[in-house]
């Protein structure tokens, strides 16, 4: 079907792409009402829909229903770290020194692997704002927490960030990520630690020079630290192990969904109340994720077949496929997910490979059959899974939880940059990481 599939199919995944980076910058007031979102989506993935049925008939059909069996696996996923996260509450905080800082940073990077980035923002964004709220200068404290936490952190397993998830779910084994990615993960994210800790003790002493009185003394004062809600993180290791034993013991279809369902309604009922409301829980983001992601992947649908088919040579409307190197792929899944995002890049990316192997998609182990092929697919499927996860740091819209962190921070008091003033950010400091990651890893 990639080979046969027009071009202007591929113009409703670009047009909600660009929607979803642009309307919020321009007309922020008319997108942040799911009503909306849910029309332009309604209407483009309709299109798509229409044609691949009318024009493929049962392939056509199939394809729908594949990225609607993805897309429910997908959302069941994000809800369940959402809603569960959602109801264990972090009371008091750490001092706010150096120090104090990069260990909970150290922490959010291990805990974003476990239990999603979306997860451990959540968690974990108001204690260390609670422990800085007597420093003046702390913008860069939340930019690093979006670095490391909302983003690079999330590496080593599936549910660290969602284009690992939907890699999972075309096949990747559950502790591939674990085994092949833990040493860039840690490249990227001690390089990010070492730089943050002596940026802010730099900022620090000089707060210590210029305030009156002992800046360091207001910071210490700090609340004992307590955990309401534990019952959940036994909710969140039931997650864990309903997906990677799904993946070992190969679980009928809508076992690991059933699963998840069950662990969720359980936590959301036996939380109390009172934690979601310390978290200023509600269905707003998940709900929006909702409404926006089932016209992703119903509209990417012809982009990947097509992909697929221009890295089998089958499409002449193209010029010949030339993407042959590992760091072409790093770099190319990473530029895109810093501006769209890095779920569908991953997709786009990873169909494009299989392609270049000869791989028809269709199947739910099309990643399973990639890897197979050996030590060189399993370079490329580490280089994009490294650029999707670790670029979508470079700008707010790269991924999801970078906007609800800056949210957060600045219903604080935290004067965030701007777009542009968080890109000189990434730009100096992500950047040069990212080709230290180059040239160790994807030569």
């Amino acid at each position: 079907m990639g080979a046969e599939l027009p071009l202007w199919t591929v113009v409703p995944f670009v047009s909600l792409l660009l929607c979803i980076a642009i309307l919020p910058l321009t007309a922020g007031h008319w997108w942040e009402h799911n009503k909306n979102k849910s029309i332009i989506v309604g209407v483009l993935s309709a299109i798509v829909t229409i044609y691949l049925i009318t024009a493929h008939g049962h392939h056509g059909l199939h394809e729908i229903l594949d990225k609607t069996h993805e897309y429910i696996s997908f959302i069941i996923l994000l809800a369940s770290l959402y809603i569960i996260s959602g109801g264990i509450y972090i009371r008091g905080s750490l001092s706010g020194t150096p120090l104090a800082n990069t260990v909970l940073l150290t922490i959010g990077a291990v805990l974003a692997s476990i239990v999603g980035t979306t997860g451990a923002s959540v968690l974990l964004i108001r204690p260390l704002l609670r422990a800085n709220k007597t420093r003046e200068n702390k913008a860069h404290i939340v930019v690093f927490f979006i670095f490391v936490v909302s983003n690079c952190g999330g590496l080593l397993t599936p549910l660290g960030d969602p284009p690992l998830f939907l890699g999972f779910l075309k096949g990747v084994p559950f502790l591939w990520t674990l085994e092949r990615l833990w040493p860039q993960w840690l490249v990227v994210n001690v390089a990010l630690l070492l730089i943050f800790n002596v940026y802010d003790q730099l900022v620090f002493d000089r707060e210590e020079r210029q305030r009156p009185g002992s800046q360091l003394e207001e910071v210490m004062k700090h609340e004992p630290i307590r955990i309401d809600g534990l019952l959940n993180v036994v909710y969140l290791a039931g997650i864990v192990a309903a997906i990677f034993c799904s993946g070992q013991y190969h679980w009928p279809h809508g076992a690991q969904e059933i699963v998840m369902l069950v662990l969720t309604i359980l936590a959301y009922v036996t939380t109390p109340a009172a934690n979601r409301h310390a978290n200023k829980f509600t269905f707003g983001p998940i709900v929006e994720v909702a409404v926006l992601f089932i016209g992703i992947f119903i509209t990417m649908a012809p982009a990947l077949q097509i992909l697929n088919a221009w890295g089998q040579g089958q499409r002449r409307d193209f010029i010949p496929f030339f993407m042959d190197e590992s760091w072409e792929y790093f770099w190319g899944s990473g530029i895109l997910s810093s501006f769209l995002d890095n779920a569908p890049t991953y997709l786009t990316f990873a169909a494009t490979a299989a392609g270049k192997e000869g791989i028809p998609l269709g199947s739910d182990d099309v990643l399973t059959q990639f890897l197979a092929k050996g030590a060189d697919a399993a370079a490329l499927l580490a280089a994009i899974s490294c650029g999707a996860v670790f670029m979508g740091a470079n700008t707010y819209i790269g991924n999801g939880p970078n906007f609800m962190v800056k949210a957060i921070a600045e219903e604080n008091g935290v004067k965030m940059p701007s777009f542009f003033g968080y890109m000189a950010y990434s730009g100096l400091i992500l950047l040069p990481i990212f080709a230290l990651v180059t040239f160790i890893f994807f030569r």
